[in-house]
């Protein structure tokens, strides 16, 4: 039996972001997509998600006390 890794307490939720979300956020960001922090095509959160290289993936982390953060990664091998 297989667990659903994206409904684990300590996943955040990952979104992939399409093309014109990925423009809007390099620009507001002014950056490269290849400045992103980077995530392995071989993770198990950018497998279940369907990323796929050079996709951008939007994380957004939740707590307590920042309420909500959001960082992006550059999928890449």
């Amino acid at each position: 039996m297989k667990k659903d890794i994206l409904k684990h307490q300590l996943v955040p939720e990952h979104v992939v972001l399409n093309d014109s979300e990925a423009k809007r956020v390099l620009k507001e960001l002014d950056v490269h997509p290849e400045q992103l922090p980077k995530i392995k095509t071989t993770d198990p959160v950018v497998k279940a998600i369907g990323a796929k290289r050079r996709d951008i993936v939007k994380i957004i982390r939740r707590s307590a006390t920042a309420e909500e953060f959001i960082t992006y990664r550059l999928v890449q091998d």
